[in-house]
């Protein structure tokens, strides 16, 4: 039934290893009280409003509250620790992004978890493209246009960022070295409000960004997007080439909202979550809100796929992060 799944715990009887093991089932229902799902980040940005409206929907298949907390600060760690640390009961969940699981416990000094093992994942919800935008100054159409001017006049040109360790700024240090090495210098700001509006003015040349933060300017003709950097040409952006069509196969990069709980969750309650996710993610009118907020949906999302995704993640960006040396 969609508002109730029964779970089952079986133990194996102390004896000898060649008597069968005793089954012990203890039935109950899930969810039978409040669930908190903790958004690592402040209100009001992108992860905050999917994971409300993610809750809205959940709350209404589960018959039960869920209750968002957002749990800010460390990029994205803080709240992120709180689920590792929860009870296994699927009472603590999480919206956890590319900064919480794939970027931020490899730029600190001292870890505070293993976003592979530390983690039970349930459903990729939805992908945030990042796109190389320039100001309509810069004479260049497309990415191979761009890397030819940086080439041909090293460290005239620098690439803005939301700050250091921010998904941005390793987009940035992954477009120079599969370009050959440019030297195009990196100029963090804090936060990605600053940066947009530098490009605008014309104080930063070219800029890593998400989509959604200069889609308006893109539009008044205030910026130019060259690429996404993604594998296929994103819906909410159809106009936009990827970076695999523009020559760059391995420029491959993009922030993500999943669904996490703690280490060692029953699989019960797991199959329930990611059933529960699928149905939220392939309702139409919920995909049309996604793509509202500049999100593309994922459909097809199932726990296995999102420990493969995550690992693949993770995979993608330790390298950059260790060759550009980058730590907090």
């Amino acid at each position: 039934m969609d508002r109730r799944v029964f779970l089952a715990t079986a133990g194996m009887a102390a004896g000898q290893s060649l008597v069968a093991p005793r089954l012990a089932l203890a039935q109950g229902t899930y969810p039978n009280r409040p669930v908190r799902l903790i958004i690592p980040f402040a209100p009001g940005g992108q992860t905050d409003i999917l994971g409300r409206r993610f809750a809205q929907k959940l709350e209404s298949a589960a018959g039960q509250s869920i209750v968002p907390e957002n749990k800010g600060g460390a990029g994205g760690t803080i709240g992120s620790l709180e689920v590792v640390r929860a009870a296994p009961d699927g009472y603590t969940l999480e919206i956890g992004t590319s900064s919480t699981h794939a970027i931020s416990p490899f730029i600190m000094s001292k870890p505070p978890y293993d976003p592979v093992k530390d983690f039970t994942p349930i459903a990729l919800l939805g992908i945030i493209p990042m796109v190389i935008a320039v100001h309509p100054s810069v004479p260049a159409r497309n990415l191979q246009e761009l890397i030819a001017l940086i080439k041909a006049n090293p460290s005239k040109y620098a690439y803005g960022s939301a700050g250091v360790g921010s998904i941005n700024h390793l987009t940035g240090e992954m477009f120079k070295t599969q370009a050959g090495g440019l030297e195009l210098p990196h100029v963090p700001y804090k936060g990605s409000g600053t940066s947009v509006q530098d490009l605008i003015g014309g104080q930063i040349p070219v800029l890593m960004a998400t989509f959604s933060s200069v889609e308006a300017a893109q539009r008044m003709g205030r910026v130019r997007i060259l690429a996404i950097t993604m594998d296929k040409r994103s819906p909410i952006a159809p106009e936009v080439p990827t970076a695999v069509e523009s020559g760059m196969p391995d420029l491959l990069s993009y922030t993500f909202n999943a669904l996490f709980g703690p280490p060692a969750m029953p699989a019960a309650i797991v199959g329930y979550l990611g059933d529960q996710s699928h149905k939220i993610m392939s309702d139409v009118a919920f995909q049309k809100d996604l793509q509202g907020l500049a999100i593309d949906p994922v459909t097809d999302s199932t726990p296995e796929s999102t420990a493969r995704f995550v690992r693949e993640q993770v995979a993608r960006f330790v390298p950059i992060i260790k060759a550009s040396g980058i730590q907090v």
